[in-house]
């Protein structure tokens, strides 16, 4: 068997290829296509490949950086691999990837991060961050999008069977798509055992400084909490705006490396995040280090965050602004003590990487299975039909 694994483009490391290296696990001897690829060795290694093979859109200038421009080619570009020659596809998709052409006798599972949202539910968004909600530049952008929404869900029945990365991007798989969808919650590096962190008395949050991640509600949120300490990472282009918003108790750390994150994490009174995530690996790498997350209350933090009972992980918030959060964190100073480090530990094991590797796996199996029997039965000659009188004979006898 011959399995292709087409993921949308490679330029950084984040939570869809922690997906994608996971596949490329299970299934070692397969071919990487990818519309391109701006990796260097070491973050190749770290996913798990050597080489990919490319689109047209790999010799395009300023790729890495302005990929973006050139969405009205990636359904072109996608639809020229050529894949006749592989029993079984598997796409990795957040923008075009589940669009690539398979045949009637190939097996095409797409396992969605998310359908393109730009396109669709967060268009609106994105033309405002992108500053093209009027004007010629807006129209001209509007066009695009309409032209990949017809086209993205066009071709949504060329994918055989789907699994998404949590119920909330299932229902938007069905709406958009009229797809029903099997979940399968993307790999957490958590560790086996509880970490032995030295509880200290911030609060910390990290993520990429851009507008959606709402980093800079959670900063003005702590000047209603002057008691209350802030530990911010990351870096971005909100950086500036986030830091002249940030008081005497917020302190921006930027980049941090993974053990630094890990040791800021586990020593935190609990962490904030604000974004709508379509499952959100950040919250439950935190309650993988056994603190609690205080949330906003939408999209895959609804199934990553238990709030209710005696081993309950986390604190919501309804909206993101500085009132609601300021206001979540000081339920959660009350509530404080009853919040269990080992509770957030169990919690995150659901989301290990080896719970991935043997749902997805047996997912693939069995789908390969069915997918064969019904390749076995359309190949079977037809049972000729008796004549009518040898018919009636077989009736009475």
């Amino acid at each position: 068997m011959r399995v292709a694994v087409v993921h949308d483009w490679l330029y950084v490391r984040g939570g869809a290829e922690r997906v994608l290296g996971a596949i490329l696990k299970l299934f070692p001897d397969a071919d990487l296509f990818t519309l391109f690829d701006t990796l260097d060795a070491a973050d190749r290694h770290s996913i798990g490949y050597v080489g990919s093979t490319t689109s047209f859109m790999q010799r395009l200038p300023w790729i890495r950086r302005h990929h973006r421009l050139y969405l009205p080619l990636m359904p072109l570009a996608i639809e020229q691999f050529d894949l006749r020659s592989y029993d079984l596809v598997i796409s990795s998709s957040y923008a075009v990837a589940k669009g690539v052409i398979t045949g009637p006798d190939q097996l095409h599972i797409s396992y969605v991060h998310s359908p393109m949202r730009y396109a669709w539910d967060l268009r609106h968004e994105y033309l405002a961050e992108s500053r093209m909600g009027s004007g010629v530049r807006g129209a001209l952008a509007r066009l695009v999008l309409a032209g990949m929404r017809i086209w993205d869900s066009g071709t949504a029945s060329g994918v055989d069977a789907y699994v998404v990365n949590s119920r909330f991007v299932g229902r938007r798989v069905r709406k958009i798509y009229g797809r029903e969808s099997t979940v399968i919650y993307p790999p957490v590096d958590v560790p086996r055992e509880l970490p032995s962190h030295s509880r200290g008395d911030h609060f910390f949050t990290a993520s990429r400084l851009v507008p959606y991640k709402q980093v800079a509600a959670i900063v003005a949120a702590f000047r209603h909490l002057p008691d209350c300490r802030l530990i911010v990472a990351g870096t971005g282009p909100e950086r500036g705006r986030i830091a002249a918003l940030a008081g005497p108790n917020v302190e921006m750390r930027g980049f941090v490396d993974d053990a630094e994150l890990r040791r800021l994490m586990g020593g935190a009174r609990a962490f904030i995040f604000a974004a709508e995530e379509d499952f959100g690996i950040v919250p439950v790498e935190a309650q993988g280090e056994g603190t609690p997350v205080i949330a906003l209350g939408r999209g895959g933090a609804l199934e990553t965050i238990v709030t209710t009972g005696e081993r309950r992980t986390g604190v919501f918030f309804d909206r993101p602004d500085p009132l609601a959060i300021a206001d979540a964190v000081r339920r959660f100073n009350r509530s404080e003590a009853s919040f269990s480090p080992r509770a957030c530990h169990e919690n995150a094991q659901r989301f290990s990487r080896a719970r991935f590797e043997r749902e997805f796996g047996q997912f693939v199996r069995e789908r390969q299975a069915d997918f064969a029997s019904e390749l076995l039965a359309s190949r079977a000659p037809p049972i000729p039909e008796l004549p009518r009188a040898q018919q009636r004979m077989e009736r009475v006898r």
